[in-house]
């Protein structure tokens, strides 16, 4: 080992996590770092004329791979039946603890319906300071393709409403209205439950589709309204959703992300492999 070359990775590695913990979550931050160390380790500093831009352009493209994983990775929800309220006494106190601060709730929804370049275009740019060459070439797009992705976002990120404290019955108002105008049709009713900047990223299996703008969301809604007959209201992963069911099975399933009594995200799951499987607790 290049003892000289880990001592000035060592010295980089608190920004370089920094930069991960902001692009991908602390969980994944860690290996995204030790990523670039194996990569730098294998390269050798020679020919990198400035090994702190060379180490964030690194760290910041394996984090936009791992964000692209999100995307596309096989993942699965923890299913339960809806409750109006959670059990206090089956309650995580992690949980519980993220409930009562409620700060920067909004923000971090609106994070995460920022595609993978706006996501990495935003936060370099608005956050670490890096410039649009150098944000361009970590996206491989042009440096006015990256200058406008940060737009995006930061109007996405200026805009984010300040969080109520909506508990599950408004949650629950929310989704059975949007079921009742999905499957009405109508289509002013779906979109005054949206925010304008709504995103829906949908996984059917075989393509993935990513819906931004509460009227083509809608577009979408109506022409999937016949599921909403056949739906049952569930928790994903502790999230407001809804099951969509066809002869006793699962066909979809769909997340909301509710702030301020409207629609900010919805995550949908169509893929058949992966709903094979899946049950609606108490359900026979």
């Amino acid at each position: 080992m290049d003892e000289d070359l880990a001592h000035r990775f060592e010295a980089e590695r608190p920004r370089l996590r920094s930069i991960a913990v902001r692009l991908v979550g602390p969980a994944e931050a860690d290996d995204a770092v030790q990523d670039a160390w194996l990569r730098l380790e294998g390269a050798g500093a020679d020919g990198i004329e400035n090994l702190p831009a060379w180490l964030t352009t690194v760290v910041s493209r394996v984090s936009l791979d791992r964000l692209r994983a999100r995307r596309t990775r096989d993942r699965s929800w923890h299913v339960e039946a809806w409750r109006d309220e959670p059990v206090a006494e089956q309650a995580d106190p992690a949980e519980l603890v993220a409930r009562s601060d409620q700060v920067g709730i909004a923000l971090k929804i609106v994070m995460e319906t920022l595609s993978p370049a706006e996501r990495i275009a935003f936060l370099l740019h608005d956050v670490f300071g890096q410039p649009f060459e150098e944000i361009a070439t970590v996206l491989d797009r042009s440096t006015d393709a990256a200058r406008q992705l940060a737009s995006r976002a930061r109007r996405r990120v200026r805009g984010a409403p300040e969080p109520s404290r909506a508990g599950r019955h408004e949650q629950r108002r929310v989704v059975d209205a949007w079921l009742a105008a999905a499957q009405g049709g109508d289509f002013s009713g779906l979109l005054a439950l949206l925010h304008d900047d709504a995103v829906l990223n949908a996984d059917y299996g075989a393509t993935t589709q990513r819906l931004e703008g509460a009227e083509v969301i809608v577009g979408q809604a109506m022409l999937a309204g016949r599921l909403a007959a056949n739906s049952l209201l569930v928790l994903l992963d502790g999230r407001p959703g809804v099951a969509a069911m066809m002869h006793g099975r699962v066909v979809s399933l769909m997340a909301f992300d509710i702030v301020d009594d409207r629609i900010l995200g919805l995550e949908v799951l169509a893929d058949p492999d992966r709903l094979a499987d899946v049950g609606i607790p108490g359900m026979t």
